[in-house]
């Protein structure tokens, strides 16, 4: 896993970008007005994305059209999932104690009744 696929995502405009390519393939001035940003901007972005592989541009006529590529999100979905196994396990440790000492609480407050 390439390092450079969190420095691109670790900009919040790239998210935003990101989070509107997720409702489908879009041209830059849609996202321009979705995102509230001037046009260069949203271009520079998209670029960064396009470089880094996580944005696809289609041609069709005049127009350029951008989505998603899955594949790089994958990528580090599967990067993350050995690190989503050893939270999930923390998780349901802290679940279990959270449980026995209601359970405890509950037994406390049966006895004193």
């Amino acid at each position: 896993m390439d390092i450079d696929a969190f420095q691109t995502l670790a900009d919040p405009t790239r998210r935003r970008v990101v989070d509107a390519l997720s409702r489908g393939e879009q041209q830059v001035n849609d996202l321009v007005a979705g995102i509230g940003i001037r046009q260069s901007g949203v271009s520079r972005h998209l670029r960064i994305l396009l470089e880094a592989g996580f944005v696809v541009v289609r041609p069709e006529g005049q127009r350029r059209l951008y989505s998603l590529k899955p594949d790089r999100f994958r990528e580090l979905d599967d990067w993350l999932a050995t690190y989503r196994g050893l939270w999930e396990a923390r998780l349901d440790r802290f679940g279990a104690a959270l449980e026995v000492r209601q359970q405890r609480r509950e037994r406390e407050t049966e006895s004193d009744t």
